[in-house]
């Protein structure tokens, strides 16, 4: 692409950022590359903290890179070209005070630091030469490797996340990987330099991230720190989502019932998921799927007293994860070990209710939306951490959709709940999945039951 089209590409693209209305701190731009800057100004404390985020994560993953972009995530805090050794970009880390952190997801890989708000210069140039010169290290990944993979190694102690990830494999079939964020063994152990710059290569550029910076700070200056410090990062003249396409996930053609036996599993769980809404398809159905689930947790509703005060089950929830390719629905159940089958019947039972006016009160239905603000308004209090939920929302919806939060919460209806209720739910194929040991599972008659289901 000749420079003046991509400049104009960009100026088109910087008057459609931030088109919201966007809170009185929160300031908004683009430099010439591309780079997205958002400032959240608070002056309460003389911190401030340094994110980089890339759309990058699992769903970018073919099989042969599952896990990696987590990998990535590690390998950015090791040597770089300005610091070639991770004796000195530890020693750069002590002299500068830094508390630093990543976090993988399936649609974001993001990279903070929080430092001493008269550091701020010092810790954006900081997060730019690890950004931009990465050195990948074979002696430094091989170490990695290992770390990485004990992460996975610790995740598969827990019983719930073994059961997890068995229906994670049959709710996304061939496209697995793209949902997996913490990846595959052989893959992870094996990985090498030459993979981490592939990936580099196909994502890391400034037209594909966001500079947010949050704390004691003026926007007017980050906005002219981030032009001197990150102005030359050279942008990429593609669209890595045109160019490497995030499949769309294939729907579920029947349902599917499985069995995890544990032998030091203490008590049964049962796990279903379902396809939900996304936020390029159907914004609306993924602030109704919230306020279903908040709806859900409350004592007094139909769901508590037919799951668990009817004595069924111990624990029984469900949740929705937003995404913008395919966000899952879960449910969650810890039934009587003596009643699974007719525990889990009565779960199906709950779904196909859901859509029926009596289902829930209108002051359930205000319950759960004032409940769904206040925890926004919560997560807010602390800013370093408030920042990682807006980068979230920039990656999987845009930051105008969180930043409208409450207020679209707030508007959800009953006929909204209804819609998403029978568009994802109802007569729509799920996977379930039961985790019991030896005994709990000849006493409940589970193979019994698994085959009458299946057929």
């Amino acid at each position: 692409m000749q420079k003046h089209i991509w400049v104009l590409a960009l100026l088109i693209s910087n008057i459609c950022f931030g088109a919201g209305d966007l809170p009185d701190n929160f300031h908004v731009s683009k430099l010439a590359n591309g780079l997205e800057l958002l400032v959240i100004e608070d002056n309460s404390v003389p911190l401030v903290t340094v994110e980089i985020v890339v759309r990058n994560g699992a769903y970018t993953e073919t099989p042969e890179y599952d896990g990696l972009s987590h990998l990535y995530e590690h390998m950015f805090f090791k040597a770089n070209e300005v610091y070639p050794s991770q004796e000195q970009y530890m020693a750069k880390v002590h002299e500068l005070g830094i508390v630093f952190n990543g976090t993988t997801s399936n649609e974001r890989v993001n990279y903070f630091m929080t430092l001493g708000s008269d550091k701020l210069e010092e810790g954006m140039q900081f997060i730019n030469d690890a950004i931009e010169h990465p050195l990948f290290l074979k002696e430094e990944m091989e170490k990695e490797n290992l770390v990485v993979d004990g992460e996975f190694q610790r995740n598969e102690s827990d019983l719930q996340f073994l059961l997890y990830d068995a229906l994670q494999k049959r709710m996304w079939g061939d496209n697995y990987s793209r949902k997996n964020t913490i990846g595959d063994h052989d893959i992870i152990k094996t990985a090498t330099p030459a993979k981490m710059k592939e990936i580099q290569k196909k994502y890391y550029y400034p037209n594909n991230s966001l500079l947010a910076i949050a704390g004691d700070v003026n926007h007017e200056e980050v906005f002219r720190l981030a032009e001197k410090i990150y102005g030359q990062w050279e942008a990429c003249d593609f669209d890595p989502f045109e160019k490497w396409p995030i499949p769309e996930m294939e729907p579920l053609k029947k349902d599917m019932y499985f069995i995890e036996e544990s032998s030091i599993a203490p008590t049964p769980i049962v796990m279903m998921g379902y396809h939900g809404p996304d936020t390029r398809n159907d914004v609306r159905s993924t602030y109704a799927a919230d306020v279903l689930s908040f709806i859900l947790s409350q004592k007094t509703s139909t769901f508590h007293k037919e799951m668990i005060e009817s004595g069924l089950a111990r624990h029984a929830d469900m949740s929705y994860y937003t995404c913008k390719y395919t966000g899952p629905i879960s449910m969650t159940l810890v039934p009587d070990p003596a009643r699974i089958g007719e525990a889990t019947e009565a779960l199906l039972a709950q779904v196909e209710k859901m859509d029926q006016d009596d289902y829930f009160t209108d002051e359930q239905l205000e319950t759960a939306k004032n409940l769904l603000v206040i925890s926004d308004a919560y997560g807010s209090e602390k800013t370093s951490d408030y920042l990682h939920t807006v980068t979230f929302w920039w990656a999987s919806a845009s930051i105008d959709y969180y930043t409208g939060y409450a207020e679209n919460v707030r508007s959800i209806t009953r006929e909204d709940i209804k819609k998403y209720v029978r568009t994802y739910l109802q007569d729509q194929h799920y996977v379930l999945g039961v985790m019991a040991n030896k005994e709990q599972r000849a006493a409940a008659k589970l193979d019994a039951y698994i085959k009458s289901q299946s057929k």
